[in-house]
Order: C-alpha cells, then structure tokens, then sequence
C-alpha cells in the first residue's frame, strides 16, 4: 500500500508540476518507453541466472503486501513454543515426536494456524526439536548449525532486493544510451526547421529525464521494500534459535521464552506481563 502511495506522490511531485508549466504531450515518445523497458528487461535477463529470475519474480509480489510479521504472530510463536517445551518439560522429549513429525496434525501446532502458515518456519523448528528428540547434542555445535542455516536462508531471500537494486543503479545509464540515440538522430536532421529540430532534442531528452525516473522513483523504492521485508522475515528464525538454545541449555520454558520475546524490535516485541497473561489464557 505504501509503495502505491509513493508510486503517487513521485508522479504528481514530476508530472503533476511539469503540467502546471509545460505539455504533458511533449513527454510523450513512445519508442523511448519502449527501448528504455526494453534495455530493463536485456539487462535483468542477461545479468542473472534462472534462479535468480526465478525467485526475483516470486518476490515481487511481497512489496505491494502487508507485513505479517507483527506482535500478534510473534505472541503466537512464542506460545508455540512455549507449549512444546511444557510437553517436553513435563512428559519428556519423546512425547512431541508425533507433533514434530506431522505438524499439520498436531493438535499443537494447529492452534497457531498464523505460525504453521509460513512452512519455512515450521520445516526450521520442527527440524531442530528433531535433533533434540535424537539424542544428546552439543548447544555450541546447534547454534553454529543455527547460524549456518539462518545466513544461507538470508542470502537467499537477498535474491530478490539485490537484483532490483541492481537494476535500479542500471537504468539512468539506459536513459542516457536513449538520449544519445535521439541525439545522432537530431545530427542526422540538421537542415530540418528549428521547430522540428527543438521537438527532436525535446524528444531526446526524455530518455534522460525516463531513465532516472524509472530508477530514482520506481524501481529503488520497490527494492528499498523488498530489503525491508526480508529483514523483517529473518527475525522470527533468531526467536526460534535462542528459545530452543535456552531449552537445550535447562532454561525453564518460562525463562527459555523470554530469551526470545527479548531480541525482537521493540514494535513487536510484546511486554513480559502481556505475554505471561496471553499464555495463561491459552493454557485455559
């Protein structure tokens, strides 16, 4: 929504005041759209590979959403994990290996339909509580694997804004290749009128003024929010890491959920009582 409000603001703050003093039509020369775009496109396709393409692509979409990483959810992974580590504390580790082994089933995990929604998360917590069911692990060991899988899972949701941004830095160098077309083309018209000529170097310049603000108002705004959202997508696996790392190390749940409730941002981060109150309620 933002990004569509921004998208707005650029075209009155540039075409709205451009208006108040000059024809809109001039700005119209539709073969410097078309090879500007175009030039976009090349150069997306040939700077990256299929998996590139593939997930940038997939990721687009995610700028024009709303964020789901909010308190709410937050609230709700750490009364997950809260109830799991309960069931262990109380019952042992081998009671939860129905409720890791098909999430989807479990009477657990389906309370937190807003947590199982996301199977990323899911695969990565169920997949450490595995190794906590298997035998006896090495905390410092769990949290360098930790770190291992959360950095590849980082790097590959950068895809997506690394690749915008790159064709953000791009594409003002598309619209100078544009104006010094339309250039040579005045060069070659020299005998012509100077009405015509002045048209012909209007015309020129678009590709110039196109070219930066394609990039400047459009395309680095919607990496800017691309980057946003990953780094917001990477905080609910380092709630899950310490948690878990707090249990394996014989912190109580109580205590094990609070290491996680504190390295969250401020503007989810639910308050000690709030969270204390929300899990109570949910036991009941």
């Amino acid at each position: 929504m933002f990004l569509i409000i921004g998208y707005v603001v650029v075209l009155l703050a540039s075409l709205g005041t451009y208006a108040m003093h000059g024809d809109l039509l001039a700005l119209w020369v539709p073969l410097e759209y078309v090879a500007i775009f175009g030039l976009m496109i090349g150069g997306f396709i040939a700077g990256n590979g299929p998996k590139a393409i593939k997930a940038t692509l997939k990721g687009l979409p995610m700028a024009l959403k709303g964020s789901p990483y909010n308190k709410a959810l937050y609230v709700d992974l750490l009364a997950l994990l809260f109830e799991i580590l309960a069931k262990v504390r109380k019952e042992g580790l081998m009671s939860i290996e129905n409720d890791i082994e098909n999430p989807d089933a479990s009477p657990i995990f389906s309370k937190y339909p807003s947590v199982t929604a996301d199977h990323h998360v899911v695969e990565f917590m169920t997949d450490y509580l595995r190794m906590m069911v298997g035998g006896n692990l090495n905390a410092f060991e769990i949290e360098n694997l930790m770190d291992m899988e959360i950095e590849t899972h980082h790097q590959e949701a950068h895809t997506a804004p690394h690749v915008v941004a790159k064709v953000a830095d791009a594409v003002p160098a598309f619209g100078i290749v544009v104006a010094v077309m339309g250039v040579v083309n005045v060069m070659g018209s020299v005998g012509q009128p100077p009405a015509v000529l002045g048209k012909m170097i209007g015309g020129a310049l678009v590709g110039t003024f196109l070219g930066i603000l394609v990039s400047y108002g459009f395309v680095a705004p919607l990496a800017g929010q691309l980057e946003q959202k990953v780094e917001e997508g990477g905080k609910i696996y380092q709630v899950i890491k310490v948690v878990l790392l707090a249990s394996m190390n014989g912190y109580a749940p109580q205590v094990a959920i609070e290491f996680g409730r504190k390295v969250l941002y401020s503007t989810d981060r639910p308050g000690f009582v709030e969270l204390e109150q929300e899990i109570k309620n949910r036991k009941g």
